[in-house]
This record gives C-alpha cells, sequence and structure tokens, in this order.
C-alpha cells in the first residue's frame, strides 16, 4: 500500500491543526463520561465501591476496537460516500455518540441500572469507533513533517476535553445538578458534526488492489498488518510493554473516586476545583514529555517518565495521611498529572514509531486496544483490591504494578539495534 499526499499551501496547516485539537477535544470528551464522571455521579447514588470499579467493564470497545477498525476503510453508505470515507463515517458515527450520551443522562442508575449500563457501552462504542475515525484521517491528511505537530494539537485537545468532562462536569452538577451537566457533554458531543463538516478530504489516499473474494479482503485488512508486527525481532516483548505500561495506574485510576469520596472524605466540588489545577500539571507535562523525547530519546525518556508515573502513585498515600486537605488534593493531582502527562506523551510516541507506514492505522488501531486492555479488563477488579487490601496497601501495589513493564523497557533498550525515532 502506498500513500500519495498532495501537499496543501503552507497557510492551511494552521487551519488543519486547529481542526485536529477540536477533534482532540472530541476524542476526549467521552472517556471520562464513561470513567471517571460516571464513577463519581455513581456515589451520589450510594452505590457500592467494588460496584463503581465494574464501571471499568464499559470501556472494553476501546479494548476491542481493532476488529472492526478495518469495516473503516470502506465507503460509508450513499449519499455519504460523497465526503469521503473518513468524513463519510463520521457523520454516521457522531450522531449516534450524542444520543449515547444523551440516554446515559436521562437514565438513573438506581432505579433502572441496565438503562445505564447498556447506553454506557453503545457511548464506549461509538466513542471508539470515532477515534478509530480520527486517528486515519490525522495520519492520511499531515505529510509525515507534521506529524508530531498533529499528535500534540491532538493531545492538548484531548487533555482540554477531559478537564471539561470532570471538572466542568463537577462543576455544573454542583451548580445546576447531575442531569444539566451530563446533558451539556452530549450537546457538545452533538457539535462534533459541525467539525467534521469543516475538516478537509484526507490528503493521502491509500492505492489498494482490488483482491477478489472475502477471504483475500481479510487477509489485507486483517493478517497482513498483524503478520508484518509480529514477525519483527523482539515483538512479544514489545506487546507485553505496551499492555503492562500504565498496570499501576490503571488500577489506581479505577477506584480513586471511590476513594476521593469514601477513602479521603472530599466532595464532588473539591474533586472538581482541584482537578482543575491538576490542568495546568497535564499541559506542563506533556510539554516536558516532548522535551524529554527530543533530548534523550523515545526510549530513555519513556523509562524515565514511566517511572516518575509508577512513583507518582504514592501521592494517594499522602491524602490518608492528611485527610480531606484540599492543598493536599491539587498537590497530588498536579504532580500527578504532570508525570502521567509526560508518560503518555513518550508512550504514544514509541507506539506510532511502532506502527509500519503500510499498515498504519491498522497497527496503531492494534497496540492503542492493547494499551487500554489492563484498564478495561482487570481495571473492573480494582474496587475489590482496594477493598480487599484497604487503600494503604492497595496504592503500594498499584506502584510497585508498573515494575515489569519497566523491566521489559530496560530489555527493549539492550536489544533494539534501532531506537524508534
Amino acid at each position: 500500500m502506498r500513500y500519495t499526499h498532495s501537499m496543501p499551501p503552507p497557510e492551511s496547516h494552521t487551519r488543519t491543526l486547529w481542526l485536529m485539537g477540536a477533534f482532540g477535544f472530541l476524542s476526549g470528551l467521552p472517556l471520562s463520561l464513561t470513567a471517571f464522571t460516571l464513577q463519581l455521579w455513581f456515589t451520589t447514588f450510594g452505590i457500592s465501591v467494588h460496584a463503581i470499579g465494574l464501571t471499568a467493564w464499559l470501556g472494553l470497545p476501546y479494548t476491542l476496537k481493532f476488529l472492526w477498525s478495518g469495516f473503516f476503510d470502506r465507503l460509508p453508505p450513499a449519499p455519504l460516500a460523497r465526503l469521503g470515507r473518513r468524513r463519510g463515517w463520521l457523520l454516521l458515527v457522531q450522531p449516534l455518540l450524542a444520543a449515547a450520551a444523551l440516554a446515559i443522562a436521562l437514565s438513573n442508575p438506581a432505579q433502572a441500572p441496565a438503562t445505564t449500563i447498556l447506553a454506557g457501552l453503545a457511548l464506549a462504542f461509538f466513542s471508539a469507533s470515532q477515534d478509530i475515525l480520527i486517528d486515519a484521517w490525522r495520519i492520511e491528511t499531515f505529510p509525515e513533517r507534521l506529524q508530531g505537530s498533529a499528535l500534540a494539537t491532538y493531545v492538548w485537545g484531548y487533555r482540554g476535553a477531559m478537564l471539561t468532562s470532570t471538572s466542568g462536569a463537577l462543576w455544573l452538577a454542583h451548580a445546576f445538578g447531575w442531569r444539566t451537566a451530563l446533558l451539556s457533554l452530549a450537546a457538545l458531543l452533538a457539535a462534533g458534526v459541525s467539525i467534521t463538516l469543516l475538516a478537509p478530504v484526507a490528503i493521502a489516499l491509500p492505492r489498494l488492489a482490488r483482491l477478489p473474494g472475502w477471504r483475500a479482503g481479510i487477509e489485507a485488512a486483517f493478517l497482513a498488518p498483524l503478520r508484518d508486527f509480529l514477525t519483527r525481532p523482539g515483538a512479544a516483548a514489545v506487546l507485553a510493554f505496551v499492555i503492562l505500561f500504565r498496570l499501576g495506574k490503571v488500577f489506581a485510576d479505577g477506584s480513586a473516586a471511590a476513594f476521593y469520596r469514601y477513602g479521603a472524605g472530599f466532595t464532588a466540588q473539591a474533586i472538581g476545583s482541584a482537578n482543575f489545577y491538576g490542568w495546568f500539571g497535564t499541559l506542563a507535562g506533556a510539554a516536558a514529555g516532548a522535551w524529554l523525547v527530543l533530548r534523550l530519546g523515545t526510549l530513555r525518556a519513556l523509562l524515565l517518565t514511566g517511572a516518575l508515573q509508577a512513583l507518582s502513585l504514592g501521592l494517594y498515600l499522602l491524602l490518608l495521611t492528611t485527610g480531606p486537605s484540599q492543598a493536599a488534593l491539587i498537590a497530588k493531582m498536579v504532580l500527578e498529572n504532570l508525570a502521567g502527562s509526560a508518560a503518555d506523551m513518550a508512550f504514544l510516541t514509541y507506539v506510532s514509531a511502532l506502527c509500519s507506514t503500510a499498515y498504519t492505522a491498522t497497527q496503531y488501531a492494534l497496540l492503542s486496544s492493547l494499551a487500554a486492555l489492563a484498564f478495561h479488563t482487570l481495571g473492573g477488579l480494582s474496587g475489590y483490591a482496594a477493598e480487599a487490601l484497604g487503600y494503604r496497601l492497595f496504592f503500594i501495589a498499584t506502584m510497585l504494578a508498573s515494575t515489569p513493564a519497566l523491566l521489559l523497557l530496560l530489555q527493549l533498550r539492550r536489544t533494539q539495534h534501532r531506537q524508534p525515532a
């Protein structure tokens, strides 16, 4: 497969980067709505810690999205086909995504939990589908020299969305009630259609040979990209690292909302306020991560930021000592977000470099799915683990859970002859 770039004029780059940031915002908005914000909403109904932890399984579509990513390489149904593959499918997926968010806002998990759960699963499915399409649009729209800038802009938009769907939602919930907050998030998702209409048709178009038969289609769409990756030296160690890198943070995040309310005694308003300050740590961390990659190289930067991310989970222990201190909560969120964001930037750079130019979209979907595997499987058991161990031992265990990934990374550094750019 080959890609041909029809280069846009330089003045169009800035506009397209702004659109990339807007797409990042649209990608980040639903994530907290199926995780932290949803969990915090559940605490207002007195739902148990272990039941809240099980909501991590709502995000399984993010892990399994590679299973249907090849489907979006086909043209969307007419008349959307005239808008291009990526925009056409987005205009079909985005209204369904907004409808799922609306269903969550109108549900009542205390009276009809099945409705909320089904709406959450639908939201995650359409959100994961949107992610596939936005990643493909980025890869096919920006020339190689602008891919780094596009990814950085995407991450800033993504993180801004997570702030909106956490602190923004909690502020609205405190001022006007949870239903208003959740309806507002659904309205923002509905606005995604306008961003898609403003976006240009993908510049890079794959020229694929037409293969007869459905078996040949499966071979080209799924088996060839997998074979290309798995036959590389050290592929098994790379896949294990991708799966395990966020394991400790996954367990900590899965019980964070319940811990803040039940373990540390913070109000939802206090959590939302502290999370706002944490956003500045996120922005600083993204910049620091990019700088470290530039100065140290991808693998060394990833090793350093991964270790800092693991150490930052010890800040939960600080809150066990201080109790409901707002200053301690703000410090914890700023420092943890800084470390986590720096690690994310180094990790995404590494994952992007692993993708073959012939199978970028499919391999990126696969690797990003594997990166989310722990959260959407083992993360569902975080509540049970916290209840069984107690919060102190639990958060010590989350710090140690990052050790296998860091050891694998040391092995990859020793055995890899060519460091990813």
